[in-house]
């Protein structure tokens, strides 16, 4: 509830705040200008107030204060550290007292992100009796186990996906949503885990971002009002107690605070906003979060007005702990400490101080374990704050009722497999696909006659990894394919059922060739499935190489054939070819595995009638053009229905937006480096360089012939014959490249070679003005195209200076060598992974 007035209660009805905020119980205008500005500083006062409702529990206190005193000073700091799976084991877990695991986005049980949902289930076992082992004399705390279940339990394999949070926030049901979070919730506690990271409640103004589509819209109000339901779903009633008892797991509302406002939309940027914008815009939904008894927060990789986040006391302490009231306890962002001034990954007590309680500290769980413990016992770091932050944590563990819940298999819902992706669930899932599906455009198309000749084109009409986006089984949801879904249903799959059921065929064609002239087609076209890191652009259009289903819409079109184009998209873009080329256009958003609820709308009935109509509407403005300043095509809330009634289309006006697009992490392909940059080739010096701008070409008196070899394209890829001795091929970006974000995020750098002679050896590295950091590349003589991935931690660990790279990409072989390189970019989805020397 908010503190205050009644004139105050009434402007934050919707835990707004416009003009108006509470101090001492009474409405006071807020005047910006008479406050004291300081970059980066908030001001508590003029933030409203709130009060958490999670009651006190008498005996949950008692046993905190009894626990606080018997615990050493070692099991203090261990409860302070969470640690990532890939970095960690049962018996660290033991050894020093850590409070917390997580599972990122490419980690899973026994090393593998793709490891059945049994073999979760005994890692949840193997750690918690880990964590509770008193054989030391200690109290043997119970760990809890975190999980990115951004939409649905989509870590693992055969669990419900569902529409990602911008195609939920379309469908404007927020009873819908306490659904959503309530099957989530069932289906994490299948594989014993206790602790989603989600909702994400950021609030997306600029969609270049790449974690927009993590938002459920741009407008406050609209995030504001799903935020509650959703923690209810997932927690229960803000009054719950023993949460372990019922099908209910912990959230964590994130990214603390205007991640969806960075300038320009960089990811783990700069917000140089207002106070006042802050605080009405990104700082709305935690009003809502906050009144269902969210039990943790999560701060933000960004920056306000210069100041990172996660060292922001006036913010993390002064407005969520006091001012809003928030009692749970706050957990950092991937070694989000890091990014603070003063700050290194393996040392911030600042961000302690600030009111951090819990680090995420997923690969540097030890060094700063280390840091923590020396700086407690020299007296650096008050123990009166390192006890506040325990007793935050064991306050939310007392609540989840993890110390009386036993071992993970043993409780309620553990291992009740069948409840994954089980019919009532994937229900579930579909109504939100039917909900959130948006038509901007329909001439009479819409619906399809059941009974017809049904074409689907498009190379993402039977792709459930693509329309299921990011965060899904992995970090970039890249690297999977159908088969890792089981019981899902593709968007063909789904038009195919509906089509067939009523007497009628489909044919699927990506490239939209038919054998039987169809009565209509579906073109399914948009975004490759991208997270953090990967998915910012610099313009609102597509990669120019997701662009050819255009083409195949005008040659239908061409034939009299109608076409409906569909869009997979995390984001409004300018897509006014397909617009002009379609007589109807449908946004499917990133739908997730029931792909059938697209069907469920498109298809109609034998007598033209439909069966459920269009009810979404844009959670955001769509673009005129690529550059959202050129103002909406279609504004916020647009959408039409089957009874809209028809107006004659007015041709859009095209732009060549493919200068604009492109992907800023792809450095070399179809047989050119990126715009601005160099393919260069040197010999046993610098003094050898020669840059490579024509094949064939013969450099190095006749030692390295170079000519070109055909990789998804005609001569997409180019070839190094070498007769002998060393010879480097690099790239190079005369801007140097900061990519130490990247690095700490587990990126990698992936380049597609494929080997006819192998190299006596061959290193592959980055260099900066006066760093080089280089790890040992093992190539096979195959001929077959393989797609290498070396972690950039491991060249920053080599030397290099990732935030000023110069040449990101360096390979040097020595001895007689005939290789290619199709690509060089960043990624994640390597097929051979290299270790770090």
């Amino acid at each position: 509830m908010i503190i205050g007035s009644d004139k105050c209660l009434a402007v934050l009805s919707l835990i707004a705040l416009a003009g108006c905020t509470t101090i001492a119980g009474t409405a006071t205008d807020s005047a910006p200008s008479a406050i004291t500005q300081s970059a980066g500083v908030a001001h508590p006062e003029i933030w409203p107030a709130y009060e958490y409702p999670v009651p006190e529990q008498a005996d949950d206190e008692a046993r905190i204060t009894r626990l606080i005193a018997r615990m050493t000073l070692e099991e203090k700091i261990g409860q302070l550290v969470q640690a990532d799976l890939c970095c960690v084991t049962p018996q660290d877990v033991r050894d020093y007292n850590l409070g917390s695991i997580l599972v990122g986005g490419n980690s899973g049980p026994n090393g593998n992100d793709l490891s059945p949902a049994p073999d979760w289930l005994k890692a949840a076992d193997d750690f918690y009796t880990a964590s509770v082992d008193r054989s030391d004399g200690g109290v043997g705390i119970p760990l809890v186990w975190g999980t990115d279940a951004v939409h649905g339990h989509s870590n693992i394999i055969g669990a419900t996906i569902f529409p990602h949070n911008i195609g939920l926030g379309a469908m404007r049901d927020v009873a819908l949503i306490e659904q959503i979070g309530q099957v989530t919730a069932k289906e994490i506690r299948v594989t014993g885990q206790e602790w989603t990271f989600a909702p994400t409640v950021a609030v997306p103004q600029d969609f270049r971002w790449g974690r927009a589509y993590e938002g459920y819209s741009s407008d406050p109000d609209l995030v504001a009002s799903y935020v509650g339901a959703m923690v209810r779903g997932l927690q229960g009633a803000p009054t719950n107690d023993n949460l372990l008892a019922g099908p209910y797991v912990i959230a964590s509302t994130k990214h603390f605070l205007a991640d969806g406002g960075t300038d320009k939309g960089v990811d783990q940027g700069d917000s140089s906003i207002s106070e006042e914008a802050l605080r009405d815009i990104h700082g709305k939904p935690y009003g809502p979060a906050i009144a269902e008894g969210v039990s943790t927060v999560m701060v933000s990789f960004s920056s306000w007005q210069g100041k990172k986040m996660t060292g922001n006391k006036s913010l993390v302490t002064g407005v969520l702990k006091e001012r809003m009231d928030f009692g749970g306890f706050v957990v950092s962002d991937w070694n989000a400490h890091g990014q603070v001034a003063g700050c290194t990954n393996e040392s911030c007590p600042q961000a302690l101080m600030a009111g951090v309680d819990m680090y995420m500290a997923p690969d540097t769980w030890k060094p700063i374990y280390e840091d923590l413990l020396a700086r407690a016992k020299a007296g650096t770091v008050p123990m009166t704050r390192i006890d506040e932050a325990v007793a935050r944590i064991l306050r939310v563990k007392a609540r989840l009722g993890l110390f009386e819940a036993g071992k993970p298999s043993s409780r309620a819902y553990s291992g009740q497999y069948e409840l994954l992706g089980s019919p009532e669930h994937r229900a579930v899932a579909r109504e939100a696909v039917r909900k959130s599906l948006v038509l901007l455009k329909n001439e009479g198309v819409l619906p399809l006659a059941p009974g017809g000749r049904l074409l689907v084109a498009g190379d993402g009409a039977d792709d459930i990894a693509r329309q299921s986006g990011g965060w899904t089984i992995t970090w970039q949801g890249t690297g999977i394919d159908n088969s890792h879904f089981p019981g899902a249903t593709s968007i063909w799959a789904g038009l195919d059922q509906a089509v067939t059921a009523a007497g009628g065929s489909a044919e699927l064609s990506p490239d939209g060739s038919f054998t039987a002239r169809p009565d209509a087609a579906v073109v399914v076209f948009g975004e490759t499935p991208y997270a953090e890191f990967q998915g910012d652009r610099a313009a609102l259009t597509l990669d120019p190489q997701l662009t050819g289903p255009y083409e195949t819409m005008r040659r239908l079109k061409a034939q009299g054939i109608p076409v409906v184009a569909l869009m997979i998209t995390g984001r409004p873009l300018y897509a006014n070819p397909a617009l002009n080329a379609a007589d109807a256009f449908v946004v499917a958003w990133l739908p997730g595995s029931e792909g059938g609820g697209i069907a469920d709308v498109l298809v109609g009935k034998a007598d033209g009638s439909a069966h459920i109509d269009f009810s979404g509407k844009l959670p955001a403005a769509w673009p005129r053009t690529a550059d959202m300043a050129d103002g909406a095509l279609f504004p916020l809330g647009y959408g039409l229905t089957y009874a809209s009634p028809r107006t004659a289309w007015t041709a859009l006006p095209e732009l060549d937006a493919s200068a604009l697009g492109g992907d800023s992490r792809l450095w070399f392909s179809g047989g050119v480096p990126a715009a601005r940059w160099s393919l260069l080739v040197n010999g046993e010096s610098e003094v050898d360089e020669v840059r490579i701008t024509t094949v064939p070409a013969e450099i190095l008196d006749g030692r390295v012939r170079v000519s070109a070899e055909n990789y998804l394209v005609q001569e997409g890829a180019r070839r190094f014959a070498i007769a002998g001795g060393t010879a480097t091929v690099s790239l190079r970006n005369f801007e140097a490249l900061d990519v130490s974000k990247e690095t700490n995020g587990d990126v990698l750098l992936l380049a597609t070679i494929k080997v006819w002679d192998a190299p006596a050896s061959a290193a592959i590295g980055a260099i900066g003005p006066n760093s080089r950091g280089f790890a040992n590349l093992p190539l096979a003589e195959n001929g077959e195209w393989v797609r290498y991935g070396i972690p950039l931690k491991c060249l920053r660990n080599g030397g290099a200076d990732m935030a000023q790279l110069t040449q990101p990409f360096v390979l040097t072989t020595s001895g007689r060598a005939d290789y290619a390189i199709g690509e060089v970019r960043l990624g994640s989805d390597a097929e051979v992974v290299v270790p770090c020397s």
